[in-house]
C-alpha cells in the first residue's frame, strides 16, 4: 500500500526524530508523519493526536489502510492530553504546521497537566510567531539544539528542535529569540531572504500606520524598533 509522500517541511522535521523513538505527533494531519516513520521502521510506537472528529476519522482510516494499527494509535483529544506518560513513554513530540503561539499554548497546557515530562525531544515547525515559541522554551528551561529553514510553496518555514536543559538558566540574547540561536549565526541565503521579506513587510505596515487617522504612536514605535533590529541583522 502506498502512502502520500511527506511535504518537504515534514520530511525535514521527520529527520530530527531519532531511530527507535516513541513519538507523539500532535495535530497529525491524516497521521502522515507517524505513518511514514512507522512504515520505514524508524519508530517503535506513535500516538497521532487530533482535536476534531473529521481529521481523527481520516487519520484512523489511514492507519488501518496501511495496516499500522500495532504501531500508530490515533487518539481524539486536545493537544497533549492524548498522551498517557507512564504507558506511552513518549521520547519525541512533533507539532508542525501551527502558529508559534498556539504551539507554545499546547506545550504549556501539556506541561501544566503533567503530560510533558521533560524527557521528550521537541520537534516544532511553527508557521509564524517563532520568537514567542522560543521564549516559551527558554522560560521552561529548554535548550534549542538545532534549527533549520525550509522553503516550500514560496513560503519559508522554521524548524526548531529543543530538549530540556540540565542548566538552571539557559543563556540567551534577545537576538537569539527574535532571529534564532543557530540561524542567526549561520546566516544562510534562505535566512537573508526571509528577513529581507520581513523587512519589506514591516516597512509597509509602518507606512500604513503613519497614514492612520487614529493615534498609532505605540504601534509605530514597536514597528520602528523591529525594522531597526532587522536592518542591524542584515548589515
Amino acid at each position: 500500500m502506498k502512502i502520500k509522500q511527506l511535504s518537504l517541511r515534514l520530511e525535514r522535521a521527520a529527520s530530527y526524530v531519532p531511530e527507535g523513538s516513541r513519538l507523539a505527533d500532535i495535530g497529525s494531519d491524516h497521521a502522515y508523519l507517524p505513518c511514514v516513520l512507522a512504515t520505514e521502521g524508524k519508530i517503535e510506537f506513535a500516538v497521532a493526536g487530533e482535536i476534531i472528529e473529521g481529521p481523527f476519522q481520516i487519520a484512523e482510516n489511514q492507519v488501518k489502510r496501511l495496516n499500522l494499527q500495532n504501531e500508530v494509535f490515533v487518539r481524539l483529544g486536545d493537544g497533549l492530553e492524548v498522551i498517557t506518560p507512564d504507558a506511552d513513554q513518549i521520547s519525541v513530540v512533533t507539532i508542525c504546521g501551527m502558529g508559534g503561539v498556539l504551539i507554545a499554548t499546547i506545550l504549556d497546557e501539556g506541561y501544566q497537566m503533567g503530560k510533558l515530562t521533560g524527557k521528550e525531544r521537541l520537534v516544532l515547525q511553527p508557521n509564524k510567531d517563532e520568537a514567542e515559541l522560543r521564549m516559551w522554551l527558554i522560560e521552561h528551561n529548554y535548550q534549542v539544539i538545532a534549527e533549520e529553514l525550509v522553503e516550500e510553496n514560496k513560503k519559508i518555514y522554521e524548524i526548531i528542535i529543543a530538549e530540556k536543559s540540565n542548566k538552571l538558566n539557559v543563556p540567551f540574547l534577545g537576538e537569539d529569540i527574535a532571529f534564532g540561536f543557530f540561524l542567526r549565526e549561520e546566516r544562510s541565503p534562505l535566512f537573508i531572504k526571509k528577513w529581507m521579506i520581513e523587512l519589506a513587510k514591516n516597512e509597509q505596515i509602518l507606512a500604513d500606520l503613519t497614514k492612520s487617522s487614529t493615534d498609532q504612536s505605540d504601534k509605530i514605535y514597536d514597528f520602528k524598533n523591529k525594522i531597526d533590529a532587522i536592518k542591524e541583522l542584515l548589515k
